[in-house]
């Protein structure tokens, strides 16, 4: 992997683990600053979800100050130049879903475009 690769996962990874930040998700204008304006995602719940829908759930307090998402397995890897996905594991309280994303870079950052969630046993 390039060093320039590397940046890329990072951002994506940075951004990633931003989005799962009870605070950050608390703010719409922060969580809308990370997702793209054609954002989707599919849900573990079986929803689809935009960018605007998306903030219902971010700012609900689906992620507690008290007891964070934790997240183990992830990686990532560029696809293109400007397009990574990343994967990983999140428990949230005990509901355990694989995450998969893809991030994009734009004139004002890297930003999320697609997410989805896949219930994990």
């Amino acid at each position: 992997m390039t060093d320039q690769d590397e940046y890329a996962v990072q951002a994506a990874i940075d951004g990633e683990l931003r989005l799962l930040d009870p605070e950050v998700r608390a703010s719409p204008d922060l969580v809308l600053e990370l997702l793209d304006p054609g954002f989707t995602e599919f849900g573990a719940s079986g929803r689809r979800w935009d960018a605007v829908s998306i903030l219902t759930v971010t700012s609900g307090g689906s992620v507690s100050p008290d007891s964070p998402v934790q997240v183990s397995e992830m990686s990532g890897t560029v696809l293109a130049p400007g397009v990574v996905h990343l994967t990983y594991f999140a428990d949230n309280q005990g509901r355990r879903v694989w995450r998969s994303s893809l991030w994009r870079l734009t004139e004002t950052g890297w930003r999320m475009y697609f997410h989805q969630g896949t219930p994990a046993a």
